[in-house]
């Protein structure tokens, strides 16, 4: 029976351009797990969107001297235009400025409000003399008070991840004009977070053992202690609180930002002509949701979102409907460094997605993220590394494989599958390898061992390269024209083969590969950008349509005799030159962009 799978995904700041670090940390693994998922012929619903209303877009608008929406709407273009050549397959990637995010985030604030969860508080601010304003976190720089890193943000610190108040800071300052901002009193809203402690400790200690260690272990220690968090803020951007007198106020970022999974959610039932459909996953106990995150957002999604979730539970809900989904797991992963360093926008120390797909292929782009996934500790890009994997590993091992073959059976087998005849020991042998890779390789990516399963494959790519130099082909097709059709048809079974199990990691090239083999039909669905007029105020989305699908996870027989096509090479030799040439590319200024409505 098919599953229902949730593919949940950190929702980006749209302050700028997406760089491999995303892609590392969170948006590659989702789309390689929905992906397999989607060939195992399970309910998949993955969904994301843009960050209107965090305060590095405010920030970022400030500096450029545009309204906020300007900043959000310029990228949130950008990043669909991305993900899209890049192949993240999302059911809707939307964003957090629609009416349907903001009248969900408003509902869920009023059901908790109403249940007890939030009381008013005053708390302490920092406050600029010089703007006459309160100062966002994102506003504020200083000392961090637990590592000493002088640049920390006023919500936290880049250097050792630590959560912050910014009247925590030491020596704090505005981002703005560098005054000393001073303190004052405001009066928010708090949510009571403290009230869900045992409840949250229960669900962390209960049927966790499929998760991370270094996810469970941070997130029980921080259920332990927990304090209450303003959920309001003193700003004019984001989404109003919907109470009398607090007009100028709007709903903190980090508490409807998360959100943003359920909303995303009924904002794709509703686009599809099925309000309910979110509910199959939302409101079904045998569901299983996916937040996949980098490990600064382990906090928000391990204990505050399902604490949020715990306080609307039968929000929306039908008398039948089950109690509603808490995430099933969170496999954070950790940071992708760029050639030794931390990525820094400043300095612009980073691996810019849109400038690289305009450079190289988007599978060799995904495979290198790929297998240098940080999935346990931080990982670095090198452009060393990139090259010599694409060349030694993604070129000579799968690329040639496919061609050689190929150029071989157009050339001696009039371009079709040759006949077998009678499979020789070493040919079954091959074949019941490839095909058992389907459950190995499908195991891993179930545990969320990305990189494992795409070394199993890769591994099984070079077993079929072995198979060649030791069986018969090349060498007698002179003499012994049967023996090279039996080599040849089991060298294009097991490619065939191995094409779907290289899918989920590599589907443009996957697809290619599968049309030279004869075949018709789209391996994975369509992406499109749509406008949906009523949910995202006429902006742009990210939608996927998998009504033509025809991939599926397992086996398949390639049939004597098909018709074979012919193709280009899967991949190109990246010369060593390139290394340097990229290298010199860091911290050099980025070609400047010019917004709508700046000139």
């Amino acid at each position: 029976m098919a599953d229902f799978i949730h593919v949940s995904i950190a929702w980006p700041y749209a302050n700028g351009d997406l760089h491999a670090g995303h892609l590392a940390g969170a948006y590659l693994p989702a789309d390689i797990f929905a992906r397999y998922h989607r060939l195992k012929g399970n309910h998949v619903l993955m969904v994301s969107g843009s960050d209107a209303h965090g305060t590095p877009i405010t920030v970022e608008a400030d500096r450029l001297g545009v309204p906020p929406n300007v900043v959000f709407e310029h990228y949130h273009r950008r990043f669909l235009e991305t993900q899209k050549q890049i192949g993240i397959s999302y059911d809707l990637f939307t964003h957090t400025d629609t009416e349907n995010h903001h009248r969900v985030a408003q509902d869920i604030f009023l059901k908790l409000l109403n249940d007890g969860k939030l009381f008013r508080a005053t708390q302490r601010l920092l406050y600029s003399e010089t703007e006459q304003r309160f100062l966002p976190d994102r506003y504020v720089e200083g000392t961090c008070p637990r590592c000493g890193y002088t640049q920390a943000r006023g919500d936290q610190c880049d250097n050792c991840g630590a959560l912050l108040d910014a009247t925590e800071l030491i020596n704090p300052r505005s981002k703005i004009d560098g005054s000393t901002p001073v303190i004052r009193e405001t009066e928010h809203y708090f949510f009571d977070l403290p009230a869900f402690s045992e409840r949250l400790l229960e669900y962390l200690s209960t049927g966790k053992e499929h998760w991370r260690p270094s996810v469970l272990n941070v997130s029980k220690n921080k259920a332990r202690d927990l304090l209450p968090r303003p959920i309001t803020r003193d700003i004019t951007w984001g989404i109003p609180v919907p109470l009398e007198g607090w007009e100028n106020k709007r709903l903190y970022v980090w508490f409807e930002a998360v959100m943003g999974y359920l909303t995303a959610s009924i904002e794709w039932a509703r686009n599809t002509g099925q309000p309910d459909a979110w509910k199959r996953w939302w409101y079904n106990p045998d569901a299983r949701i996916y937040n996949f995150i980098g490990k600064d957002n382990i906090e928000f999604h391990t204990i505050i979102w399902p604490a949020e979730l715990m306080g609307i539970d039968g929000l929306y809900a039908d008398e039948d409907d089950g109690p509603i989904s808490l995430p099933y797991d969170v496999p954070a992963n950790e940071f992708m460094n760029i050639e030794g360093e931390q990525f820094s926008k400043s300095r612009n120390w980073a691996v810019w997605v849109p400038d690289i797909l305009e450079r190289y292929d988007p599978d060799a782009i995904r495979y290198y993220i790929a297998v240098t996934m940080p999935e346990t500790r931080d990982s670095d890009w090198s452009w060393e590394g990139f090259v010599t994997r694409n060349n030694t590993e993604l070129l000579a091992a799968w690329g040639n494989l496919v061609n050689r073959v190929l150029k071989f059976a157009a050339r001696h087998f009039d371009g079709r599958v040759p006949e077998p005849g009678t499979l020789r020991d070493i040919d079954r042998q091959i074949i019941a390898q490839v095909e058992g890779g389907f459950e190995r390789v499908g195991s891993l990516i179930e545990a969320v061992k990305l990189r494992d399963a795409l070394a199993e494959t890769m591994a099984l790519a070079r077993e079929v390269n072995g198979y060649l130099d030791r069986a018969p082909w090349f060498k007698v097709i002179k003499d012994d024209r049967q023996a090279a059709a039996t080599t040849i048809y089991t060298a294009l079974r097991c490619i065939d083969n191995l094409k779907m199990l290289f899918a989920p990691f590599l589907p443009f090239s996957s697809q290619r590969v599968h049309e030279y083999l004869g075949y018709e039909g789209r391996l994975f669905g369509e992406q499109r950008i749509e406008v949906f007029e009523e949910t995202t105020r006429s902006h742009p989305a990210l939608t996927y349509d998998a009504s033509d699908a025809i991939g599926r996870w397992e086996p398949s027989a390639l049939p004597p005799g098909q018709a074979l096509r012919d193709g280009e090479a899967l991949f190109r030799k990246l010369e060593p030159e390139l290394i340097e040439a990229e290298r010199a590319r860091l911290g050099q200024p980025r070609e400047a962009e010019t917004l709508p409505g700046r000139g």
